[in-house]
Protein backbone atom coordinates (compact mmCIF):
# COMPACT_ATOMS: atom_id res chain seq x y z
CA UNK A 1 0.00 0.00 0.00
CA UNK A 2 2.84 2.38 0.86
CA UNK A 3 6.27 2.20 -0.77
CA UNK A 4 8.16 4.13 1.90
CA UNK A 5 7.61 5.77 5.32
CA UNK A 6 7.42 9.31 3.94
CA UNK A 7 4.25 8.42 2.05
CA UNK A 8 2.54 7.76 5.38
CA UNK A 9 3.15 11.24 6.80
CA UNK A 10 0.68 13.32 4.71
CA UNK A 11 -1.98 10.59 4.84
CA UNK A 12 -1.83 10.31 8.64
CA UNK A 13 -1.69 14.09 8.90
CA UNK A 14 -5.03 14.28 7.05
CA UNK A 15 -6.48 11.89 9.61
CA UNK A 16 -5.70 14.44 12.31
CA UNK A 17 -2.48 13.06 13.79
CA UNK A 18 0.76 15.05 13.56
CA UNK A 19 3.52 12.52 12.94
CA UNK A 20 7.29 12.76 12.49
CA UNK A 21 9.40 10.60 10.18
CA UNK A 22 10.76 8.39 12.98
CA UNK A 23 7.31 7.19 14.04
CA UNK A 24 6.18 6.97 10.40
CA UNK A 25 9.11 4.61 9.77
CA UNK A 26 8.11 2.38 12.68
CA UNK A 27 4.51 2.22 11.45
CA UNK A 28 5.71 1.45 7.93
CA UNK A 29 7.75 -1.48 9.30
CA UNK A 30 4.77 -2.62 11.38
CA UNK A 31 2.65 -2.87 8.23
CA UNK A 32 5.41 -4.33 6.05
CA UNK A 33 6.85 -6.89 8.52
CA UNK A 34 3.51 -7.72 10.21
CA UNK A 35 5.11 -7.64 13.67
CA UNK A 36 3.45 -6.29 16.82
CA UNK A 37 4.48 -2.80 17.91
CA UNK A 38 5.14 -1.82 21.53
CA UNK A 39 4.68 1.89 22.21
CA UNK A 40 6.01 3.20 25.51
CA UNK A 41 5.88 6.72 26.91
CA UNK A 42 4.36 9.00 29.51
CA UNK A 43 0.57 9.09 29.87
CA UNK A 44 -1.14 11.46 27.47
CA UNK A 45 1.40 11.52 24.64
CA UNK A 46 -0.91 9.93 22.06
CA UNK A 47 0.08 6.24 22.14
CA UNK A 48 -3.46 4.86 22.15
CA UNK A 49 -4.53 7.26 19.42
CA UNK A 50 -1.99 5.69 17.04
CA UNK A 51 -4.01 2.45 17.02
CA UNK A 52 -7.19 4.36 16.13
CA UNK A 53 -5.34 6.20 13.36
CA UNK A 54 -4.12 2.87 11.93
CA UNK A 55 -7.68 1.55 12.05
CA UNK A 56 -8.88 4.54 10.02
CA UNK A 57 -5.87 4.38 7.71
CA UNK A 58 -6.31 0.72 6.81
CA UNK A 59 -10.09 0.55 7.07
CA UNK A 60 -9.92 -2.27 9.63
CA UNK A 61 -12.14 -2.58 12.70
CA UNK A 62 -10.33 -1.89 15.99
CA UNK A 63 -10.56 -4.37 18.87
CA UNK A 64 -9.37 -2.98 22.20
CA UNK A 65 -8.25 -4.84 25.30
CA UNK A 66 -7.88 -2.48 28.27
CA UNK A 67 -5.42 -4.07 30.69
CA UNK A 68 -5.66 -3.90 34.48
CA UNK A 69 -4.30 -5.72 37.51
CA UNK A 70 -5.82 -9.19 37.75
CA UNK A 71 -6.72 -9.45 34.06
CA UNK A 72 -7.03 -13.14 33.19
CA UNK A 73 -7.80 -15.50 30.31
CA UNK A 74 -11.56 -15.35 30.88
CA UNK A 75 -11.66 -11.61 30.32
CA UNK A 76 -8.95 -11.32 27.67
CA UNK A 77 -9.12 -14.43 25.49
CA UNK A 78 -12.20 -16.60 25.92
CA UNK A 79 -14.81 -17.92 28.32
CA UNK A 80 -17.29 -20.76 28.09
CA UNK A 81 -20.99 -19.92 28.09
CA UNK A 82 -21.78 -21.95 31.18
CA UNK A 83 -25.53 -21.30 31.16
CA UNK A 84 -25.82 -22.47 27.56
CA UNK A 85 -23.66 -25.52 28.36
CA UNK A 86 -25.86 -26.47 31.33
CA UNK A 87 -28.96 -26.13 29.19
CA UNK A 88 -27.43 -28.38 26.52
CA UNK A 89 -26.47 -30.96 29.14
CA UNK A 90 -30.04 -31.00 30.46
CA UNK A 91 -31.50 -31.36 26.96
CA UNK A 92 -29.19 -34.27 26.06
CA UNK A 93 -28.99 -36.03 29.46
CA UNK A 94 -31.68 -38.55 28.52
CA UNK A 95 -30.46 -38.99 24.96
CA UNK A 96 -28.44 -41.77 23.38
CA UNK A 97 -25.15 -39.86 23.12
CA UNK A 98 -22.10 -41.17 24.96
CA UNK A 99 -20.42 -39.10 27.68
CA UNK A 100 -17.60 -38.24 25.28
CA UNK A 101 -20.08 -37.12 22.61
CA UNK A 102 -21.87 -34.95 25.15
CA UNK A 103 -18.57 -33.41 26.24
CA UNK A 104 -17.54 -32.75 22.63
CA UNK A 105 -20.91 -31.11 22.04
CA UNK A 106 -20.81 -28.61 24.90
CA UNK A 107 -17.18 -27.67 24.27
CA UNK A 108 -17.80 -26.65 20.68
CA UNK A 109 -17.37 -23.14 19.28
CA UNK A 110 -21.11 -22.48 19.62
CA UNK A 111 -20.57 -22.33 23.38
CA UNK A 112 -17.46 -20.14 23.27
CA UNK A 113 -17.60 -16.47 24.28
CA UNK A 114 -14.86 -14.65 22.41
CA UNK A 115 -13.02 -11.93 24.30
CA UNK A 116 -10.87 -9.28 22.54
CA UNK A 117 -7.74 -11.37 21.85
CA UNK A 118 -9.63 -14.31 20.38
CA UNK A 119 -11.99 -11.98 18.55
CA UNK A 120 -9.03 -10.37 16.77
CA UNK A 121 -7.45 -13.73 15.89
CA UNK A 122 -10.52 -15.74 14.91
CA UNK A 123 -12.05 -13.22 12.51
CA UNK A 124 -12.96 -13.44 8.84
CA UNK A 125 -11.61 -9.91 8.38
CA UNK A 126 -8.29 -8.40 9.35
CA UNK A 127 -8.46 -6.19 12.43
CA UNK A 128 -6.38 -3.79 14.47
CA UNK A 129 -5.78 -5.17 17.96
CA UNK A 130 -4.98 -2.62 20.67
CA UNK A 131 -3.61 -4.06 23.92
CA UNK A 132 -3.73 -0.90 25.98
CA UNK A 133 -1.60 -0.25 29.08
CA UNK A 134 -0.07 -3.72 29.15
CA UNK A 135 2.09 -2.61 32.09
CA UNK A 136 -1.03 -2.53 34.28
CA UNK A 137 -1.54 -6.29 33.88
CA UNK A 138 0.29 -8.95 35.89
CA UNK A 139 3.49 -10.58 34.71
CA UNK A 140 1.60 -13.88 34.43
CA UNK A 141 -0.71 -12.37 31.85
CA UNK A 142 2.26 -11.53 29.63
CA UNK A 143 2.89 -15.28 29.30
CA UNK A 144 -0.57 -15.69 27.75
CA UNK A 145 0.36 -13.13 25.12
CA UNK A 146 3.61 -14.67 23.90
CA UNK A 147 2.00 -17.28 21.66
CA UNK A 148 -0.25 -14.67 20.08
CA UNK A 149 2.55 -12.14 19.56
CA UNK A 150 4.96 -14.62 17.99
CA UNK A 151 2.73 -17.03 16.06
CA UNK A 152 -0.61 -15.18 15.84
CA UNK A 153 -2.41 -18.14 17.37
CA UNK A 154 -4.16 -19.05 20.62
CA UNK A 155 -4.34 -22.47 22.26
CA UNK A 156 -7.60 -23.51 23.92
CA UNK A 157 -7.31 -26.83 25.79
CA UNK A 158 -10.78 -28.07 24.82
CA UNK A 159 -10.54 -27.04 21.15
CA UNK A 160 -6.84 -27.04 20.26
CA UNK A 161 -4.89 -24.27 18.53
CA UNK A 162 -6.73 -21.50 16.72
CA UNK A 163 -4.54 -19.81 14.12
CA UNK A 164 -5.26 -16.34 12.79
CA UNK A 165 -7.21 -16.37 9.55
CA UNK A 166 -5.84 -12.88 8.94
CA UNK A 167 -2.96 -11.53 11.03
CA UNK A 168 -4.20 -8.56 13.04
CA UNK A 169 -2.21 -5.35 13.24
CA UNK A 170 -1.15 -5.42 16.90
CA UNK A 171 -0.36 -2.34 18.97
CA UNK A 172 0.64 -2.60 22.63
CA UNK A 173 0.95 0.50 24.80
CA UNK A 174 2.74 0.95 28.12
CA UNK A 175 3.11 3.88 30.51
CA UNK A 176 6.09 2.02 31.97
CA UNK A 177 4.70 1.69 35.48
CA UNK A 178 6.68 -1.56 35.53
CA UNK A 179 9.32 -3.15 33.33
CA UNK A 180 7.96 -5.57 30.73
CA UNK A 181 9.55 -8.96 30.14
CA UNK A 182 12.34 -9.46 27.63
CA UNK A 183 10.29 -12.28 26.07
CA UNK A 184 7.48 -9.87 25.23
CA UNK A 185 9.82 -7.15 23.97
CA UNK A 186 11.65 -9.59 21.66
CA UNK A 187 8.42 -10.25 19.81
CA UNK A 188 7.72 -6.58 19.11
CA UNK A 189 8.96 -3.59 17.24
CA UNK A 190 9.57 -0.76 19.70
CA UNK A 191 9.08 3.00 19.82
CA UNK A 192 9.29 5.50 22.66
CA UNK A 193 6.64 8.20 22.29
CA UNK A 194 7.89 11.40 23.90
CA UNK A 195 6.10 14.62 24.70
CA UNK A 196 5.94 16.68 21.51
CA UNK A 197 8.39 19.44 20.76
CA UNK A 198 6.97 22.95 21.03
CA UNK A 199 6.82 23.15 17.23
CA UNK A 200 4.90 19.89 17.00
CA UNK A 201 2.54 20.83 19.83
CA UNK A 202 1.81 24.09 18.04
CA UNK A 203 0.88 22.12 14.90
CA UNK A 204 -1.38 19.88 16.98
CA UNK A 205 -3.19 22.85 18.51
CA UNK A 206 -3.75 24.46 15.11
CA UNK A 207 -4.90 21.16 13.59
CA UNK A 208 -7.57 20.69 16.25
CA UNK A 209 -8.52 24.37 16.52
CA UNK A 210 -7.96 25.73 12.99
CA UNK A 211 -9.27 29.24 13.71
CA UNK A 212 -7.16 29.93 16.79
CA UNK A 213 -4.90 32.96 16.57
CA UNK A 214 -1.25 32.04 15.99
CA UNK A 215 -0.02 34.22 18.87
CA UNK A 216 -2.46 32.59 21.30
CA UNK A 217 -1.54 29.09 20.11
CA UNK A 218 2.15 29.87 20.64
CA UNK A 219 1.40 31.24 24.11
CA UNK A 220 -0.49 28.07 25.04
CA UNK A 221 2.26 25.77 23.74
CA UNK A 222 4.90 27.80 25.59
CA UNK A 223 3.00 27.60 28.89
CA UNK A 224 2.50 23.84 28.53
CA UNK A 225 6.20 23.26 27.92
CA UNK A 226 7.10 25.32 30.98
CA UNK A 227 4.62 23.30 33.06
CA UNK A 228 6.19 20.00 32.00
CA UNK A 229 9.46 21.19 33.50
CA UNK A 230 7.81 21.69 36.89
CA UNK A 231 7.44 18.91 39.43
CA UNK A 232 3.76 18.28 38.81
CA UNK A 233 1.76 15.30 40.03
CA UNK A 234 0.67 14.81 36.43
CA UNK A 235 2.30 16.63 33.56
CA UNK A 236 -0.29 17.73 30.98
CA UNK A 237 -0.66 15.47 27.97
CA UNK A 238 -1.62 16.40 24.44
CA UNK A 239 -5.33 15.85 25.06
CA UNK A 240 -5.21 18.27 28.01
CA UNK A 241 -3.40 20.84 25.87
CA UNK A 242 -6.18 20.65 23.28
CA UNK A 243 -8.86 20.90 25.98
CA UNK A 244 -7.12 23.95 27.46
CA UNK A 245 -6.86 25.65 24.07
CA UNK A 246 -10.58 25.01 23.46
CA UNK A 247 -11.41 26.33 26.93
CA UNK A 248 -9.42 29.52 26.34
CA UNK A 249 -11.10 29.99 22.98
CA UNK A 250 -14.53 29.50 24.60
CA UNK A 251 -13.65 32.26 27.09
CA UNK A 252 -12.67 34.53 24.19
CA UNK A 253 -8.93 34.17 24.64
CA UNK A 254 -8.05 37.16 26.84
CA UNK A 255 -5.32 37.12 29.52
CA UNK A 256 -7.74 36.19 32.29
CA UNK A 257 -9.15 33.26 30.30
CA UNK A 258 -5.70 31.63 30.12
CA UNK A 259 -5.51 31.45 33.91
CA UNK A 260 -9.22 30.88 34.55
CA UNK A 261 -9.32 27.81 32.29
CA UNK A 262 -6.41 25.96 33.94
CA UNK A 263 -8.95 23.42 35.20
CA UNK A 264 -9.01 22.05 31.64
CA UNK A 265 -5.30 21.29 31.92
CA UNK A 266 -4.35 20.49 35.52
CA UNK A 267 -5.87 17.72 37.60
CA UNK A 268 -4.80 18.27 41.22
CA UNK A 269 -4.74 21.03 43.83
CA UNK A 270 -0.96 20.67 44.14
CA UNK A 271 -0.47 21.23 40.42
CA UNK A 272 -2.86 24.20 40.35
CA UNK A 273 -1.06 25.83 43.27
CA UNK A 274 2.40 25.22 41.81
CA UNK A 275 1.54 26.50 38.34
CA UNK A 276 -0.31 29.51 39.75
CA UNK A 277 2.74 30.44 41.79
CA UNK A 278 5.51 29.66 39.31
CA UNK A 279 3.96 30.84 36.05
CA UNK A 280 1.18 33.27 36.94
CA UNK A 281 2.48 34.87 40.16
CA UNK A 282 -0.79 34.10 41.95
Amino acid sequence: MFDNPKELIPVIDKLGYVIEEELATVLFLLLRLEKPLLLEGNPGVGKTQIAYILSDLMGFELVRLQCYEGLDVNNAIYEWNYQKQLLAIKIHESGQKSEQEKEDLIFGEDYLLKRPLLEAIDSDKRKVLLIDEIDRSDEEFEAFLLELLSDFQISIPELGTIKAKHKPIVILTSNRTRELSDALKRRCLYHWVNYPSMEKELKIIKKHIPHIESALAEQIANYVHKMRNLKLDKAPGIAETIDWAKGIAALEGDDNSIYNSLSCLLKSEHDMTLVSSELFNK
